[in-house]
């Protein structure tokens, strides 16, 4: 099993004390060695006592104290950070920490010599303004936490998902081709049609549209949004609660059989 060193981690702690004191100890010996021949066997007997407890109480006790204080300062900064890059609602990426990260992908994958593919998804809840005005922010709110969890529920650990707008979700799926990226959007689109959502026991069904685009070799996050917004706009125009995706090629799938939500 590999040990973790990590800053926020015990074994870095106890690697470093136990190392640390180690060589204070050694320090000791090495100084009092050129001394230990000049004296008496119960004299050399204290000294090497000495120079193994002294510094294995008060340096390893320093050293533990101070690992222990950097881990949780190390901790605290791996909280902060995860805070400032979370949508506090939904508990995905907040669009700043999305496009941060889906960049520096596309950046690392120009530099390579073998092009890396994927897909964007754009997710738009539809009708959530009317959530809002007949249910209530609280309902509205509840209603994008449910849709967050869909969502999650349907991607891989590899894949990227953010809060991108007030009721728009962003999906960065790296190393699918096409037809995947459309599998998945549609299970997803799907996932959320068949939840059952009844604040307050009043039933409000919903339902998504996805647009996407995928992408092979270089390009820039600002390219494949646009086209993935290009295609959310169509599946709007085209009645909603669909997918569309960029380009064409995908494994054909019927369309939904259950209407429109309005």
């Amino acid at each position: 099993m590999k040990l973790d060193l990590s800053p926020t981690s015990w074994g870095r702690v106890i690697a470093v004390t136990l190392i640390g004191t180690a060589f204070f100890i050694a320090v000791a010996f090495f100084v009092d060695s050129f001394n230990f021949l000049y004296l008496s066997p119960e004299a050399l007997w204290r000294a090497q006592m000495t120079d193994l407890f002294l510094p294995l109480l008060l340096g390893g006790s320093f050293l533990f104290f101070l690992m222990w204080k950097i881990r949780q300062l190390a901790i605290a900064q791996r909280d902060l950070s995860v805070i400032a890059a979370t949508d506090s609602l939904t508990a995905v990426l907040n669009r700043g920490a999305f496009s941060m990260l889906v960049e520096a992908y596309l950046d690392q994958a120009s530099k390579e010599e073998n092009s890396r593919s994927g897909a964007l998804l754009i997710i738009d809840a539809d009708h959530f303004k009317s959530i809002n005005d007949r249910l209530g922010h609280d309902s509205g709110d509840q209603a994008l936490k449910l849709i967050a969890q869909a969502i999650k529920g349907q991607l891989r650990g590899v894949d990227l998902v953010g809060r991108i707008g007030g009721e728009e979700f962003g999906v960065f799926m790296p190393g699918v081709d096409p037809s995947q990226s459309w599998l998945v959007a549609e299970s997803i689109r799907r996932r959320i049609r068949e939840m059952d959502f009844s604040p307050g026991g009043r039933p409000c069904p919903l339902s998504v549209s996805i647009g996407g685009t995928s992408f092979s070799g270089s390009t820039t996050y600002e390219k494949i949004f646009s086209a993935a917004d290009r295609r959310l706009y169509t599946a709007k125009a085209n009645g909603r609660d669909q997918v569309s995706i960029d380009p064409a090629g995908m494994v054909p799938v019927p369309p939904p059989t259950v209407g429109t939500v309005h």
